[in-house]
């Protein structure tokens, strides 16, 4: 058996998440469905994570098992004339037969932007927040207490079937690109769900003033989302980046 990474990027917009739903259309199932057809057979892959409902990825990894060797330039190509406009496929790799898109992942990276003046280019994919303009150096002060804790709880949705919150920060900071627009950079060896915008919409708190860093603190010492800020909207959210270890790529 062969095993193959897809590396690929959506616009969530129109999908109900990465994950196959019962009643709704997901990412994973549209590209199941091209999958399985051009390579004749009922064809399951496996992703690096799950993206929520309204979730973009500029770079999101899945994987695929092959009985036989499979010509990544023909398939790369034949996916992307198959998949929708707001699916696109950058390449097929073959991997070592026990890469694993997700528990070979040594980290994922996500942006989340927000902007303050109204602009008809950006309600798409980015938050405009409502209000003053935030204090966003104090909101980094609160982001730097994330690398003192393992367990967020606080920031994770509710009866999940993981069986830890514990996560490995690396990264966290407000980055400035416009006068009034900012990107939330956020790096980790894993995520729960809901996580990225849970901890943006308490940082959130932190900025306009209605919540100390001490406060902040407390969130997550406290192990109850029910203590947290209201989770941000998904289509502001980007995951941008998955890591591996160069080993498991065969070429």
């Amino acid at each position: 058996m062969h095993r193959y990474f897809i590396e690929l990027a959506y616009d969530g917009t129109a999908y109900h998440g990465w994950q196959v739903q019962p009643h709704d259309v997901s990412v994973q199932e549209v590209l199941t469905h091209c999958l399985s057809t051009l390579m004749g057979r009922d064809t399951e892959i496996v992703g690096a994570g799950r993206t929520d409902a309204g979730v973009h990825a500029r770079l999101m990894v899945a994987h695929f098992d092959s009985p036989v060797e499979v010509d990544c330039a023909w398939l790369t190509d034949k996916l992307n004339r198959m998949l929708p406009q707001d699916i696109s496929v950058f390449g097929v790799r073959p991997v070592v037969a026990d890469a694993h898109a997700r528990f070979s992942a040594t980290y994922r990276t996500y942006h989340y932007f927000v902007h303050h003046a109204k602009n008809p280019f950006n309600r798409e994919y980015s938050y405009r927040v409502p209000g003053k303009a935030l204090d966003y150096e104090l909101m980094n002060q609160a982001a730097k207490l994330l690398f003192d804790y393992v367990d967020f709880t606080s920031f994770s949705k509710v009866h999940t079937d993981v069986k830890t919150n514990n996560c490995k920060i690396m990264r966290a900071e407000w980055v400035q690109l416009h006068d009034d627009e900012w990107m939330f950079v956020i790096q980790a060896d894993r995520f729960l769900r809901n996580m990225v915008r849970a901890i943006v919409g308490t940082l959130v708190e932190v900025g306009r003033g209605k919540l100390s860093l001490e406060g902040f603190r407390r969130v997550i010492e406290q192990k109850d989302r029910c203590s947290a800020g209201t989770s941000m909207p998904g289509n502001a959210l980007f995951l941008v980046d998955i890591g591996y270890n160069k080993d498991i790529y065969l070429v």
